[in-house]
């Protein structure tokens, strides 16, 4: 079944453990009537989308709803098995080189045009083309032959094996007769997106909600939701007040929301809640263009500044574990044995005298060559855990003499006027962790330019050698050493300080049936929700 693919970003989200597990006390009625089409599932969201062109946006907004509007050759199924999409099957060669998909017969554009092997071929030349401002091409240079021999055919040839070359067919596809020939970023599809997956683009008023249609004509069913709206509304409490009052139908809670503001009979009543570890991880990430922070030593101390306890149970109210990696722990690429950082602020003041930092003038603040040892941490506006995080944070470096203020922005100007051209200091953000451990697009240090995903310039050569080697191993022994040794180096340099891996916590109104929560969490099976026919709220 069709669900949406998450952000960002692509690194690498690994399986979640079998402690995924339904939260939410019996619901009066789950057997109440047969799966029915109609009704309206409403869905907050804390930023607008910024292009609904894949190969153009790179922020969870957007990524949502291209990922039921789009579809790719291949996907993950609810356990992470690769499993066909657009492809029905595929073919490898023996050298693992030669990589021939066979495309579904019948699958239509939302526009009745029939889709075939040319709009693959299409949407591969996009990437490929160093005209299209994407944070995607990497994998697709790496193909030495593309070719669509007939119309239910593509087939790719790579110089070397990939690791990751059959899922990065996961991309979306584009249609080839509605953008070939026009200048990509000026495409009227970045705001009224044309795809072939299970739900049609209907609206878009920025800033107010993205209203999506269920397509009769999808190749797997029609959907049984009639209609989805994304509503956005930047702030969660608000948010939750809307959930409260029938205005919305799904959210993700914050840990106090979920710990103690639903815990009511009414509550469960009406809305079930969903608890397991999210595939994404929070950090703080240091701008290493910035000469303060190319001392490893000062992003070494202020990591033994940080009590990473107290934000999991200040923040998330125990509601998550302890991140020292890019990587999920208890998954295979995960790597316990690298170098931690326990809270110990002495050790951190002794770091940063090591460094040259001392308090000359008496003020409580650190400072070098007459300049204060202070700098500036932004995020994005709406997310409550991530301002906590840096409020816990600042309060921690003002301990050990760091001086440290902390901004908060809106999240589409954050990402245009802050991450995207490196103006800042050190964000406080976070990633999803795709199955597959492949970072290169984060941490290779070929990616940092302007729009790209290494946008705190962090630069390597070892590291280097070992994603281009990671990438190019198929043992998943051999790339275990591999990622292992990444690992023990970030952890050495600190670019990041890995803060937490939170828990994920949807909730969804009961009248939703057909949920199946799974490894890859609620929303893999999407078309297959439904509310029985008695229960619907919305008939229009």
């Amino acid at each position: 079944m069709r669900f949406p693919k998450i952000f960002l970003i692509l690194a690498a989200l690994l399986a979640l453990s079998a402690c995924e597990r339904q939260e939410a006390a019996p619901v009066t009625g789950e057997s109440a009537g047969p799966p029915a089409f109609g009704d309206t599932l409403i869905m907050g969201s804390i930023g607008d989308a910024s292009n609904l062109l894949p190969v153009l946006a790179s922020d969870s907004a957007s990524s949502d709803i291209n990922g039921l509007v789009y579809n790719g050759l291949v996907r993950y199924d609810k356990e992470f098995n690769i499993e066909g999409e657009l492809a029905e099957s595929w073919d490898i060669s023996p050298d693992n080189l030669t990589f021939t998909f066979h495309l579904r017969k019948g699958v239509r554009w939302h526009d009745g045009t029939p889709f075939t092997s040319a709009d693959v071929l299409y949407t591969y030349q996009l990437y490929v083309d160093p005209n299209t401002p994407t944070a995607y091409a990497e994998r697709y240079l790496l193909v030495k032959k593309a070719e669509a021999p007939d119309p239910y055919t593509f087939q790719v040839t790579y110089e070397q094996p990939l690791a990751t070359a059959l899922i990065s067919w996961a991309m979306q596809v584009l249609p080839k007769h509605l953008l070939e020939g026009t200048e990509i970023t000026k495409s009227p599809l970045s705001r009224k997106p044309v795809g072939t997956g299970p739900f049609r683009f209907a609206e878009w008023v920025p800033g107010e909600k993205i209203v999506l249609e269920a397509n009769p004509d999808y190749f797997e069913g029609t959907p049984y939701i009639k209609r989805v709206v994304y509503r956005i509304i930047p702030d969660q409490s608000t948010m939750f007040l809307e959930l409260q009052s029938g205005g919305l139908d799904h959210m993700g809670l914050n840990p106090i929301q979920y710990s103690t503001q639903t815990d009511t009979l009414a509550f469960n009543r009406r809305f079930k809640k969903y608890r397991y570890p999210a595939s994404s991880y929070t950090y703080l990430g240091y701008n290493l263009r910035r000469p303060l922070f190319q001392d490893v030593r000062v992003r070494q101390a202020l990591g033994f500044a940080i009590n990473k306890q107290e934000l999991i149970d200040g923040v998330l109210l125990g509601l998550g574990q302890v991140a020292t990696g890019p990587y999920k722990p208890q998954t295979w690429p995960h790597n316990p044995n690298v170098a931690r950082y326990p809270y110990d602020p002495e050790r951190a003041r002794k770091l940063l005298a090591e460094a040259g930092w001392r308090d000359s003038d008496g003020d409580g603040v650190l400072d070098r060559e007459g300049k204060p040892l202070a700098f500036t941490i932004v995020t994005n506006q709406g997310n409550d855990q991530r301002i906590k995080t840096g409020e816990i944070i600042q309060r921690r470096f003002k301990e050990v003499g760091v001086d440290v203020k902390l901004r908060v922005i809106e999240w589409a100007s954050f990402l245009k006027e802050f991450i995207n051209p490196g103006n800042f200091d050190a964000t406080i953000l976070g990633w999803t962790i795709p199955p597959d451990p492949d970072g290169y697009n984060v941490w290779h240090g070929s990616k940092t330019k302007l729009g790209e995903l290494n946008f705190i310039n962090y630069q390597n050569p070892e590291v280097d050698d070992l994603l281009d080697r990671g990438r190019r191993t198929l043992d998943q022994a051999e790339r275990k050493k591999i990622y292992d040794r990444f690992q023990e180096i970030l952890a050495e340099e600190q670019p990041y300080c890995f803060l937490y891996v939170p828990d994920a916590l949807p909730v969804v109104a009961s009248r939703f049936r057909g949920i199946e929560p799974a490894p890859a969490g609620i929303m893999h099976n999407f078309i297959r929700w439904y509310v029985p026919r008695d229960e619907q709220k919305y008939t229009r």
